[in-house]
């Protein structure tokens, strides 16, 4: 039987997993799929106030997040151990619409690092910067 890949999902290291949940669902507009509470073998879908979180998935339409707090992320995969938090690599996400995408974002306070530009390989994109370091690109083919 052949190898098929059906889909990659990013998982970020972060400090603080509810802090970045609520960015993402309150400045990005993606929604909440799924918490982890520490010390707890259970799923969650809301936040509380008053427990942490080691995991969390939230998406938007086909595009999935996951999230896993630093300290969990260094226990689960050693290699991360003491690898700090951000990355040498970038997330481009083709959208329809970048440019209301890009103004929603603007509104709601989140830092965009590169406004939107179309380039010369047919792409009208923008970049932000998330809180933890990690920078999102946001683009659509304008031929």
């Amino acid at each position: 039987m052949a190898v098929k890949f059906k889909k990659l999902t990013p998982d970020l290291m972060v400090i603080d997993v509810a802090k970045t949940v609520k960015f993402y669902t309150e400045k990005l507009g993606f929604k909440l799929d799924m918490l982890v509470p520490e010390n707890e073998k259970a799923i969650e879908t809301k936040l509380a106030n008053e427990k942490k979180y080691v995991y969390a998935m939230v998406s938007r339409d086909d595009v999935f997040v996951m999230f896993m707090r630093k300290d969990v992320y260094g226990e689960d995969v050693q290699a991360l151990k003491g690898v700090p938090i951000g990355a040498s690599a970038t997330f481009y996400c083709d959208v329809d619409n970048v440019s209301a995408l890009h103004d929603s974002f603007k509104e709601n306070g989140v830092d965009i690092i590169k406004g939107i530009s179309t380039t010369w390989y047919g792409m009208k994109e923008f970049y932000i910067m998330d809180f933890n370091g990690y920078i999102l690109g946001f683009a659509e083919q304008t031929q």
